[in-house]
């Protein structure tokens, strides 16, 4: 038996990724079209970005919280959330939730440790590098990290909320993905955690200037590894 995995979902795009990941990677370990029992639910991205935009956490929280329960009440025995930003609301959500749940900066920074990187370029969100999402796990870790100029994150977080999230991969900005991404190498960092749930279908791992931490497809591997656990 394996347990019955919930996606709280908030971008369509990402949250695509995570569910096609945990159904490709399963048949490696459970056998061919089989995978763990996954339900899905999200309310719309653009009540979420009311409440991220004027920084109520509380109102990302209570959104989070009816997505798992409703998850919960429907049978799921695990959560994960593939989307970075809205985990600033976890310590808000973890407490009040009817089931587990894996925190995606968590898997991020043992995927970092267990490969020996120590300073991560963290892209994402606005609001994401500028939070304390990924800082307060990566210290817990021992990993440094560092995030683009303020005129990059700008530019980053129109490229998500404009083109990645509406499913639109250009390749100029898969390009300026690159750019940016090799100023933090040149400042020292040893890896890069794809830490927005859309980057991930615009960089390039085969061409980009550092080794990349995919955090959906991580997330989406490690509940599939806890979803089989005996």
């Amino acid at each position: 038996m394996t347990k019955h995995i919930g996606i709280v979902a908030c971008s369509a795009e990402g949250a695509a990724l995570c569910y096609r990941t945990l159904c490709q990677e399963a048949a490696d370990c459970l056998g061919e079209h089989m995978h763990p029992e996954v339900s899905m639910h999200t309310h719309p991205l653009g009540k979420y970005m009311e409440h991220i935009r004027s920084g109520h956490w509380a109102g990302v929280a209570e959104l989070m919280l009816s997505s798992v329960k409703k998850l919960a009440a429907i049978g799921a025995q695990l959560a994960i959330c593939p989307d970075n930003t809205i985990h600033q609301a976890f310590p808000l959500v973890a407490p009040a939730s009817p089931i587990p749940w894996l925190h995606i900066a968590e898997v991020v920074a043992q995927e970092a440790k267990a490969r020996r990187f120590h300073t991560l370029a963290i892209l994402g969100t606005k609001y994401l590098m500028t939070g304390p999402v990924y800082p307060s796990v990566l210290e817990r870790y021992g990993i440094g990290y560092r995030i683009p100029d303020q005129a990059d994150r700008e530019e980053i977080d129109r490229i998500i909320f404009s083109e990645l999230v509406n499913g639109v991969f250009q390749e100029p900005s898969r390009l300026y993905f690159n750019r940016v991404i090799q100023k933090l190498k040149d400042q020292g960092c040893d890896a890069a955690a794809l830490a927005c749930t859309e980057i991930p279908l615009i960089v390039d791992p085969a061409d980009c200037p550092l080794p990349t931490l995919d955090s959906t497809r991580l997330l989406a591997k490690a509940a599939l590894q806890e979803a089989i656990k005996a």
